[in-house]
């Protein structure tokens, strides 16, 4: 083998390294819980692997000061693939035209997911998104996401 070809492997080789690890930093963001001054919204998991068919706990929190409102009980929460397919979200429950769901600074709400898609199939192995979406006091959207890994 050349020295010329030697170089070109061994470039590409760290060029795709770096890449890959920057994509990874992006979605294996690991700083799930950081209070800030003003509107936040964090998602939490135990963890960021879990075996196929363990159920998955998940927090929503404001970590924020300031309230953030959603419009219905699912509090926004959406599981998705990485392309953004939606595999998951709580059916909400409108108990009243009026009702508006809240959650004060540092509060919390919990929901479990068994890994069941909406339409009632197991999910596969892969990497999901777990994203929350809510409104601050002045109508802006706040948006949060956190990858995990389905293991077999």
């Amino acid at each position: 083998m050349s020295s010329k070809t030697l170089i070109s492997f061994t470039a590409v080789g760290l060029i795709a390294g770096l890449v890959f690890g920057i994509y990874l930093l992006d979605v294996k963001n690991t700083n799930q819980l950081v209070f800030v001054e003003g509107p936040s919204i964090s998602i939490v998991t135990e963890k960021f692997d879990f075996k196929k068919g363990e159920e998955i706990k998940i927090r929503i929190i404001n970590s924020g000061t300031v309230p953030l409102t959603f419009p219905d009980s699912s509090y926004g929460l959406r599981i998705t693939g990485l392309s953004g397919i939606l595999m998951y979200s709580p059916k909400p429950i409108h108990e009243s035209d009026f009702q508006s769901y809240s959650l004060s600074p540092k509060e919390e709400i919990e929901f479990v997911w068994d890994q069941i898609k909406n339409d009632g199939d197991s999910i596969h192995e892969g990497l999901y998104k777990i994203h929350s979406k809510g409104l601050n006091p002045d109508s802006h959207k706040i948006e949060k996401s956190t990858t995990i890994t389905i293991w077999k």
